[in-house]
């Protein structure tokens, strides 16, 4: 069984076979919505945190949104590995034994933010000059920026109807946030798809930030002030960017790109129209994904996701979800061994 994929772009593609595989030719680094969907990618994460792109010389500018934002905030502390602990154990831990309230789901990640945190995230993520961090969350407009759940359901069907004529019309409903170092040579300084807003991450909206992009309309309360910008109603950045298709600034190097999918994306509200599938700005990306034989193998035949909240006992879905994050350790250990033996070539597949 091959439980690893690995897809490259025409430009990724080229620089590989040229140059050969190695940390130093990557300068962004993705990380994709998906609620609980990473676990099944964890021990990727784990490899490129703690060895792959340890030591590094270069700054490396990360993208995340929703969970993916999670993830990264792991990477860009002094200690990633114990941070990502963290987060698998809060995330992980989580207990519904009832249906919840928006405000019970809203406590429960402001847990899961503290336990990535600790006592000393925050100020390691926002001083690390290396691993330059960008947070994106989505500012509600008009009727999705309302209180009442049903002007939101209404607001967030006209989303979905207009987005599924134009993405770019989700600009009228959503204004895309991301936070920052805010650094002038990032590739993703000059956004233009869709109508941006730039604010600086500070160790005073971190908490702040990390709630709202995984703030999940109708799931949770929308996150309503964020030190630094104007208030609002601010929810998940997966609605703008579940998996990304972004116009980059010609950056120096490649993208790398640890997924659950084979395929992005752009945003949530793509989810379901296969014709809009983001690849056009992958041309310098490597994407790494798990096989469908290894997503078969695994308890239920696929990764973990929402809908084993409504479909499984809290201690069923808690057992089922460490034995993926246990399996998952096998996609880092192949990546490793690709790496050290430079065999890159032989399992390398186009985008």
């Amino acid at each position: 069984m091959t439980a690893l994929r690995l897809l490259a772009g025409k430009t990724a593609y080229q620089q590989i076979e040229q140059n050969g595989l190695s940390a130093s030719m990557f300068s962004q680094l993705f990380a994709a919505s998906g609620g609980p969907k990473w676990i099944g990618v964890a021990g990727l994460d784990k490899y490129l945190f703690g060895e792959f792109f340890a030591n590094r010389q270069a700054p490396l500018y990360t993208m995340g949104a929703s969970s993916g934002a999670w993830r990264l905030a792991c990477l860009a502390q002094q200690d990633p590995l114990a941070a990502y602990s963290r987060l698998e154990e809060h995330y992980i831990g989580q207990r519904y034994d009832h249906v919840p309230s928006r405000q019970e789901v809203t406590e429960q990640v402001e847990r899961i933010i503290g336990g990535i945190l600790g006592k000393h995230g925050a100020l390691d993520i926002v001083n690390n000059r290396m691993i330059q961090s960008h947070f994106v969350v989505c500012k509600a407009k008009h009727i999705n920026a309302s209180r009442s759940k049903g002007k939101l359901a209404l607001g967030l069907a006209a989303t979905a109807l207009s987005n599924a004529v134009s993405r770019r019309s989700l600009g009228w409903h959503f204004e895309r946030v991301v936070f920052s170092h805010q650094q002038v040579k990032s590739p993703f300084s000059q956004l233009s798809d869709l109508p941006t807003e730039h604010a600086q991450l500070t160790r005073n909206n971190i908490n702040q930030v990390l709630l709202a992009t995984g703030s999940i309309p109708m799931l949770l309360a929308p996150v309503n002030k964020i030190n630094g910008v104007s208030d609002g109603a601010y929810y998940d950045g997966g609605i703008t960017d579940y998996h990304f298709d972004m116009p980059t600034n010609e950056p120096e190097g490649l993208s790398l790109y640890p997924h659950f999918y084979p395929h992005m994306s752009p945003g949530w509200f793509d989810k379901s129209l296969k014709w809009r599938r983001a690849r056009q700005h992958y041309h310098n990306a490597l994407v790494l994904t798990p096989s469908q034989e290894f997503i078969s193998s695994l308890p239920y035949s696929k990764i973990p996701d929402r809908e084993d909240f409504k479909q499984l006992s809290s201690d069923s879905r808690i057992a089922y979800w460490r034995e993926a994050l246990k399996r998952s350790e096998q996609l880092g250990e192949i990546f490793a061994s690709i790496v050290d033996k430079q065999s890159i070539m032989d399992v390398i597949e186009p985008l």
